[in-house]
């Protein structure tokens, strides 16, 4: 197993939408891959195929695989991470091939199985480390596992990072201050948290919104990294309307709003999968007039 050099993970680590056909039952991945070298080309550098914004949950093990196939040979001197989950032979499947697809690391996707308990998560993740040939990180996004146990794995060695999804600053602070320079702390709630995790320890973040305007992604890192906090918060100012409109009723148009606003700037994905929410006809109006003044921001530092 090749060492992860964490520092490549310090910056905008973008997790790109899956493309679908018309009916949603194909996965479009040679324009994943055309997509892929456009945002390569405008400087991301650290991909999430098929995480998150990527629907994981709606995709087969092949699916995944596919799309980290495509992202791998669409971005060769990128960092690739490949999320896995599910069960853990499910979890294993994409892991493995993964990792001979030339993947960098695995990101542990949060457990959706009931009756979750740091007893059960040890031994599912212990399961998966010794059988998947990559460095891990974790996704966390509720209280399981907790943040004890991802100290006490971090120390065992096969976890590499956290990619901490819980907006409660106090408790990453905490967190960041136990695990700096032993584990990978990033922010993964996107711009909008993004300044805070940053002022707290993270030295990266996860984002969708990069997707759509990948220059002011990338701009809000370069403030937080010099510790320009103004000019993040600005750079905030601009483009919280689109993390507002994703985050409403509970967070369920995160996805949805920005394969509609990929549409509207020219890039067809296609439809969601259910159970995502589809936009109606007055959302998608609202939407346009969201990303307008967003798009134009973007335009000027291309």
């Amino acid at each position: 197993m090749q060492p992860l050099d964490l520092a490549r993970l310090d910056t905008v680590q973008l997790v790109p939408p899956t493309p679908f056909s018309a009916d949603g039952r194909q996965v479009k991945y040679a324009d994943l891959s055309r997509f892929i070298e456009s945002v390569v080309n405008a400087g991301i550098s650290v991909l999430l195929p098929a995480a998150g914004t990527g629907e994981f949950h709606s995709l087969s093990a092949e699916e995944v695989i596919g799309c980290v196939e495509a992202t791998r040979q669409a971005a060769p001197q990128a960092v690739v991470v490949a999320p896995i989950g599910f069960g853990v032979g499910h979890a294993v499947q994409i892991g493995q091939r993964a990792a001979e697809l030339g993947a960098d690391a695995a990101l542990l996707m949060p457990p959706v199985h009931p009756y979750l308990s740091d007893t059960g998560f040890r031994e599912y993740f212990e399961a998966i480390a010794a059988a998947v040939p990559l460095p891990l990180l974790a996704y966390k996004k509720g209280p399981n596992p907790s943040d004890g146990l991802l100290t006490e794995l971090g120390r065992g060695g096969r976890l590499a990072g956290v990619k901490y999804a819980v907006n409660e600053m106090d408790a990453f602070t905490k967190f960041a201050d136990v695990n700096r320079g032993k584990l990978g702390l990033y922010c993964g709630t996107a711009e909008r948290f993004a300044p805070f995790f940053a002022l707290a320890g993270a030295t990266g973040f996860t984002s969708g919104l990069a997707n759509l305007v990948p220059k002011l992604s990338l701009s809000m890192f370069a403030a937080l990294k010099r510790g320009d906090y103004a000019e993040a918060m600005r750079i905030l100012s601009i483009v919280r309307p689109i993390e507002d409109f994703r985050a409403l009723a509970a967070d369920s148009f995160n996805i949805s709003a920005i394969k509609g606003a990929m549409q509207i700037s020219g890039w067809d994905f296609g439809p969601v999968r259910p159970p995502q929410r589809r936009l109606t006809p007055d959302e998608t109006a609202q939407l346009r007039q969201v990303i307008e003044p967003i798009l134009a921001a973007e335009a000027k530092l291309l």
